[in-house]
């Protein structure tokens, strides 16, 4: 039975109920507000491409073994006990089989062989002199399944619990759904329900594969051990679907003669997987719908909230028509008199959010050299000669990291600064003049790269985007400021950071197995990367300081208007008669039901859409 089935509705059913429910809830808020509708509206507009779906878990769980099984070509993701995926490897559909490797700092990939995908994309890989390894190979197959969804196979080099799950967390950015992977040895660890929890604040929709079934006849426990933790721990996932596979037994069958592969290929259960994916893939445009859906809900709840002040003001309450005189002239005096002090308040935060994120970048430099000067002293030939590789991976990690210690950052600076002045419903406009600032500012810049012919690293920038709560976000998750409908996010696009190709053309010539040569390396790598992350950050400041002065001083005039309608509402209702005041506050109450009724609609939709994810077939199911 289908997922939307079991929820008493068939697919085609919910997908006309989502239409509709899109384009009902849109009609009405253009009449109600046209600068909402807009936005909503180019949400909605905006191009569906294939599903991706990321595979992600903790190291030497199966994720490559998975993932070749449901591509159904062994060792395309290159498995190996010693060797683990250092880059995004994206599986998509082509008649022509191809690889591409994107390399930092390069405008156009870089084309490959099948055959150097283990070498350009693992750890114990063999890159050609002076090339900095690749954040991303674009693998091209003609396997079935990627005519309807794209996979990525995810780094799990150093364990969830280590600065490469910061990576992993960064390819979670791209995907429509996630697909994680634990195996049947034991139940989740620590990390790994971490790592869950951090990345479903990013994607909505989880997926369970329980790999090794073959090799732990008493996988059912542990699955019922994992259900049993996800709903301690992880409620939101309670309900969501295992699939257990062996991925060794599908391996196994793709070498066997057709008649006699057919019994493995049953007990590996990969086939169930499969199917799931492809009908996830089929849902695409559902789930886009009710990501729309679930923003167009938002902007009638702000509304609803604004409505409920309007039905406030049209009881003709002098106290209150003097409270709001009051608070006029209390704006109206701080606008006149206190911009210099909101200046000086902005550029006071900026400044101390600055300095306590240079020491935390500071922090993470020293504990990162300091790990490898220790490695250093304890490695061997084949160790040195990685060192590297390992050190382009760490400081691509930290770049993820700073990102979101910047994204945390910014935040804080909001809070401080406009909470003070704003409610929170009126942070959701003040939010959208920022973001347009904010988007104007970094579209005017060009993309900084950080690079030279004698460069140790290079560093690449997006700018940096603000959104509001509806969660339309770039680069980061949202981060509710307010709280409620009316909670305000901050996002920067990533810093891209890592080794140039002069790095490893020094260390190859100096280094040479020398370790005293290799710390000094490690050492002046580590020096010029902070140095650039520092002044990215500084950049990222300005850019925020300038962008938050501008806002302020508009939502100040926004905030006068708004007052003034509000004082004139209450000055309208003290003259009116009582059979007028009593028909206007009854056509705002019948607004205000309608309102509250699209929402209640709209909830009822997006109910019904949680069954869109499948569930692995029951044994009834695959006897028939």
């Amino acid at each position: 039975m289908s997922a939307p089935a079991r929820a008493g509705i068939t697919t085609a059913q919910l997908e006309k109920m989502m239409r509709g429910g899109v384009d009902n809830a849109l009609a009405q808020l253009r009449r109600i507000d046209p600068d909402a509708a807009s936005d909503m509206d180019g949400q909605r507009r905006r191009e569906q491409t294939k599903p991706a779906i990321v595979v992600v878990g903790e190291t030497k769980r199966g994720k490559s073994s998975l993932t070749n099984a449901l591509i159904g070509v062994p060792n395309l993701s290159p498995v190996d006990a010693a060797v683990a995926t250092s880059s995004y490897l994206e599986f998509t559909h082509s008649a022509e089989h191809g690889v591409r490797a994107h390399v930092p700092g390069r405008e156009d990939p870089i084309p490959l062989r099948l055959e150097d995908i283990r070498d350009w994309g693992t750890v114990l890989g063999r890159m050609p002199e002076g090339m900095r390894p690749p954040r991303r190979i674009e693998i091209r197959h003609s396997a079935p399944l990627l005519q309807y969804v794209n996979l990525v196979d995810t780094p799990g080099v150093g364990g969830l619990d280590s600065l490469h799950a910061e990576v992993a967390m960064d390819a979670v950015e791209r995907a429509t759904a996630l697909l994680f992977v634990v195996d049947a040895s034991s139940p989740f660890s620590q990390p790994e329900m971490g790592f869950l929890v951090e990345a479903s604040k990013k994607v909505n929709l989880v997926l369970f594969a329980l790999t090794k079934t073959d090799a732990y006849p008493g996988w059912r426990t542990i699955l019922d051990d994992n259900v049993a933790l996800l709903q301690a721990h992880a409620p939101r996932f309670g309900s969501a679907p295992f699939f257990p596979v062996s991925s060794r037994l599908a391996e196994m069958a793709l070498r066997m003669p057709k008649e006699a592969a057919a019994e493995l290929v049953k007990e590996s259960k990969v086939a169930d997987l499969q199917h799931a994916l492809i009908k996830l893939a089929s849902r695409g445009h559902l789930l886009k719908s009710a990501n729309v859906l679930r923003s167009i809900r938002s902007e009638f709840v702000r509304l609803d909230l604004h409505a409920m002040e309007d039905m406030k003001a049209a009881d003709p309450d002098p106290a209150m028509a003097a409270r709001l005189k009051e608070e006029r002239g209390r704006v109206n005096s701080r606008k006149r008199s206190e911009t210099k002090q909101w200046s000086l308040a902005l550029n006071t935060e900026t400044q101390r959010a600055k300095v306590e994120a240079s020491g935390r970048l500071r922090t993470y430099f020293q504990k990162v050299q300091e790990q490898f000067l220790t490695q250093i002293e304890k490695s061997g030939r084949a160790e040195l000669k990685r060192l590297p590789y390992d050190v382009d991976r760490s400081l691509h990690a930290l770049s993820v990291r700073m990102s979101a210690e910047l994204e945390h950052r910014f935040r804080v600076i909001a809070q401080r600064i406009l909470a003070q002045v704003f409610t929170p419903q009126e942070l959701q406009h003040l939010m959208r003049r920022i973001n347009a600032q904010l988007r104007a500012v970094s579209q005017s810049k060009p993309r900084r790269e950080v690079s030279g012919d004698n460069a140790m690293v290079v560093m690449s920038s997006g700018g940096m985007v603000m959104m509001g709560s509806r969660g339309i976000m770039s680069g980061g998750a949202a981060l509710g400021l307010a709280g409620g409908a009316a909670g305000m996010a901050v996002a920067t696009a990533g810093v891209g950071l890592g080794l140039a190709a002069a790095a490893f053309m020094i260390y190859k010539r100096k280094v040479a197995g020398d370790r005293n040569q290799a710390k000094q390396w490690v050492r002046e790598v580590m020096n010029e990367s902070r140095a650039s992350l520092q002044d990215e950050m500084t950049h990222r400041f300005t850019d925020l300081q300038y962008s938050l002065t501008l806002a302020l001083d508009d939502a100040i005039d926004r905030r006068l208007k708004y007052l003034d309608g509000q004082i004139a509402a209450i000055d309208q209702a003290m003259v009116e008669d009582k059979t007028t005041r009593q028909k206007h506050k009854a056509k705002l109450a019948k607004d205000r039901e309608a309102l509250k009724a699209r929402i209640q609609k709209i909830d009822e939709v997006l109910v019904k859409a949680r069954g869109l994810v499948p569930a692995p077939p029951s044994e009834e199911e695959k006897q028939e």
